[in-house]
């Protein structure tokens, strides 16, 4: 048995609609399944989400206060008022500013941006901030990606006579900002058809309503907050990202052909991955360690050498963050560890000053994705007596719903059931991690602390084609409630396996079932190797893809998770140097179990070995629980009752099969019917013989083994043929005819030669299919015996 690492969620197939769509759009059954898994139960709604290209934006007027923030911003334009875009320091922040005063600016206005600094003001609108503004003679501030939250704020700047127009896309609370106007299609009231827009998507909106359609020359800059702010890539945010990854293929915008270029994409390669892993992680990493603004500036950049450097810029602030957040995860796991067992913490929240805040966000991720627990990471200021951070949650908490729970204490919070930020007193932080470890514990089951894996279909291996696969590509791009398809492939058996990489820390596989085959990659999956055994029936989750090589193209499984739901057995045979098996297994999860006292003795001087067992009669192995757990059976029993004896609680999840031995009975000489006539015969004309002075010689005169000629004479002995004093034998003239199957030595002989060769000298499959025979004995025992 090998136990997966996560819970796999697969999801019933519904065949039925499964095969309509198959029918009707000509998709393979694997496409159709995907689609049905994904929610679409229609031919209509899964033709309009593969072709989603060919839609049309939906009306933006249907948004509501866009009329009036459409109106005042046009007086503000006619009036020559100067417009202030207030933004946010994350790549939606950053992209929804580009896109808005790109479009003011279009369009005549005077326009400029202001994205408050992480460190020195925090997140959202804030009083200095807007009094500045006003300072400065802007008459209009249009919030982006920003603002639901902002209740005070809101009101500075109607003292200030400053409209606000808030636009945002965060979970609104139950009060709203007395502002000018507010688009956000979750607002109370809003009949907007589709509510998941990310900030960029509703800056997005307010543009095509100010420029009467859709702006295509902005749709690159909006995928971009799209996809890195993770909301959900179906409907409207769907239709930008994919046409915003089309038009980044061929972007003529030199901010981004100078960070593309820096980040070493190649244009034809782009995908959502692109964004995910290359463009967002950049311009985050921006605001994160210092003000956002270069990296505004190098969206909006017409200068080709202003712009390489800016991205430069970028880069090397990406790298220092990436170090940053290493080791303030090493720091955060040491506090978890020394501070926080996990064991009472179904919350993690971990604070320390002079870490940054900008990255608390990421370390949080790192933790959840270590210990599978919610987690908030906190930057401590002592000056200020503050605490700043972010959260991360997991499946059955949801993050805003329980901070929630908790405003009182928490003035400046906002997010999603799976992400927040927030800003608290120093005092009260203990305070928030009682409450919420309180919550955890009335909402959470051990259960839901097991990483949860959605597994989308389950398929045969002849299902899976380079056809099939690409095919799949219609789903793109994947993201948030899209995510790439995770397929399972059961019931496959090995036909080849290996460790690869330098360090032989992962694995290449080869899948067999029926007549086809599957090739597979772990990577980070090399300690797996020595966990299968060779005749394995496992079942394997992961992405497919395609591997090209050579102008040869073949499908291919990513894996990411392995499990085999039988016991297995592993052949450790003619292993005569144990310590290979110690150093191959993980002695500490293995029962080291003896036969014959000598190995007892052996093994018990071997170091690194928990528990070993010695089982010399039947009452041993019952006692000895072996059920679910991992055995290696050292050396050869007495009997195969005493192994059937081991399994009457149940049978182990892994047999390591070493069977070690001194005596080699299968190769001995074994005497025969003929052998025992002539040696009586000898015995009778001698009349006495002594075995110790003469049996070496009569052995050699033979061609047997002493050891063969004393055995017969204890056969004999046994059956009353002789007597034997002192090692002299003499026969009994009184025995009577006797068969050899009544002398016990003889029996036991002939079992220990019949054990020894189905032990011994069987194949694997003759071996494994004995022990299953025996696991099917002790079981009928054990109900015979309740």
């Amino acid at each position: 048995m090998l136990k997966a690492k996560t819970r796999w969620l697969v999801q019933p197939p519904d065949e039925s609609l499964i095969n309509t769509l198959v029918e009707e759009l000509s998709i393979t059954p694997l496409v159709a399944s995907l689609l049905v898994n994904r929610g679409i139960r229609s031919t209509h709604g899964a033709r309009e989400f593969l072709q989603i290209e060919k839609q049309d934006f939906h009306d933006p007027y249907l948004l509501k206060d866009m009329d009036k923030a459409v109106l005042r911003i046009k007086t503000a334009i006619e009036n020559n008022e100067n417009i202030l875009v207030y933004g946010d320091y994350d790549a939606d922040g950053v992209s929804s500013t580009t896109v808005l005063l790109t479009t003011l600016r279009n369009i005549g206005a005077q326009a400029d941006f202001y994205i408050p600094n992480r460190f020195t003001e925090g997140y959202g609108p804030n009083e200095a901030a807007f009094r500045q503004a006003h300072q400065k003679g802007f008459s209009l501030i249009i919030t982006v990606d920003t603002g639901i939250a902002a209740i005070n704020e809101a009101e500075i700047a109607k003292e200030l006579g400053v409209d606000l127009i808030i636009t945002d896309h965060h979970e609104p609370g139950p009060i709203l900002p007395d502002s000018f106007a507010i688009i956000h299609p979750k607002q109370p009231g809003c009949s907007y058809p589709f509510k998941e827009l990310a900030g960029v998507g509703v800056a997005f909106k307010l543009s095509h309503a100010l420029l009467g359609e859709a702006p295509s020359d902005l749709l690159e800059v909006a995928a971009i907050g799209t996809i890195a702010d993770l909301v959900t890539l179906h409907g409207e945010n769907r239709l930008i990202a994919k046409k915003g990854i089309q038009q980044l293929k061929s972007t003529n915008r030199i901010g981004l052909k100078a960070l593309l270029k820096i980040a070493n994409v190649d244009h034809k390669d782009i995908t959502e991955d692109t964004i995910g892993f290359a463009i967002g992680p950049r311009i985050n990493a921006v605001g994160r360690l210092q003000s956002a603004d270069p990296a505004v500036d190098l969206l909006l950049s017409d200068n080709e050498e202003e712009a390489f450097m800016i991205a430069e810029e970028i880069d090397l602030l990406n790298k220092e963050r990436q170090k940053l957040v290493n080791t303030m995860t090493e720091e955060a796991i040491a506090e978890v560890e020394s501070k926080f067992p996990i064991e009472a913490n179904p919350v993690l929240i971990i604070a320390k000053e002079g870490w940054n805040p900008g990255v608390v966000g990421i370390v949080a991720s790192r933790l959840v994705e270590r210990y599978y627990r919610p987690t908030i990471v906190l930057s401590i200021d002592h000056e200020k007596g503050i605490a700043k951070g972010s959260a991360r949650s997991i499946n059955g908490f949801d993050l805003f719903e329980n901070l929630s729970t908790c405003r009182e204490i928490l003035p400046h919070f906002g997010g999603h059931p799976m992400a927040a930020g927030m800003t608290l007193q120093l005092e009260h932080v203990d305070i928030l991690r009682e409450r919420l470890v309180e919550l955890a514990k009335n909402q959470l089951t051990d259960e839901d602390f097991t990483p949860i894996t959605k597994v989308d279909v389950s398929c045969m291996l002849e299902d899976i084609s380079v056809k099939s696969i690409e095919e799949m590509q219609q789903l793109s791009p994947f993201g948030m409630n899209n995510p790439k398809p995770i397929v399972q492939v059961e019931n496959v058996t090995l036909a080849s396996i290996r460790k690869i990489g330098a360090d032989q820390n992962h694995l290449k596989l080869v899948f067999s079932q029926k007549e086809q085959q599957l090739d597979s990659v772990g990577f980070g999956f090399g300690y797996i190797h020595d966990e299968l055994s060779p005749a394995a029936t496992l079942s394997a989750i992961g992405e497919l893809t395609i591997n090209e090589w050579n102008n040869h193209r073949k499908p291919q499984i990513m894996l990411q998770d392995i499990k085999v739901d039988e016991w297995q057995l592993y052949d450790y045979r003619g292993t005569r140097n144990i310590e290979k098996l110690i150093k191959t297994v993980n002695s500490e999860n293995l029962i080291f179990i003896t036969f014959q006292p000598s190995t007892f003795e052996t093994m018990k001087s071997k170091a690194g070995l928990n528990s070993i067992h010695l089982v010399k009669t039947m009452e041993d192995a019952e006692k000895l629980n072996v059920k679910n757990k991992n055995i290696a059976l050292i050396d050869i029993p007495l009997s195969s009752e005493h192994i059937e004896s081991l399994f009457l609680q149940g049978k182990p999840d892994r047999i390591y099969s070493v069977f070690m031995q001194e005596a080699d009975h299968f190769f001995a000489t074994i005497p025969t019917r003929e052998h025992f006539k002539w040696y009586y015969g000898f015995l009778l004309k001698k009349g006495t013989f002594n075995l110790n002075e003469q049996g070496e010689l009569l052995a050699k005169h033979k061609g047997w083994s002493k050891e063969t000629i004393e055995f017969m004479s204890q056969v004999f002995f046994e059956l009353k043929f002789v007597t034997i004093e002192n090692g002299v034998i003499s026969t009994n003239s009184s025995s009577q005819k006797r068969d050899l199957g009544e002398s016990e030595t003889y029996v036991q002989k002939q079992m220990k030669i019949e054990l020894e060769k189905t032990l011994l000298y069987t194949s694997y499959m003759q071996l494994k299919q004995w022990f299953e025979e025996r696991f099917q004995s002790a079981n009928e025992d054990a109900h015979v015996n309740v």
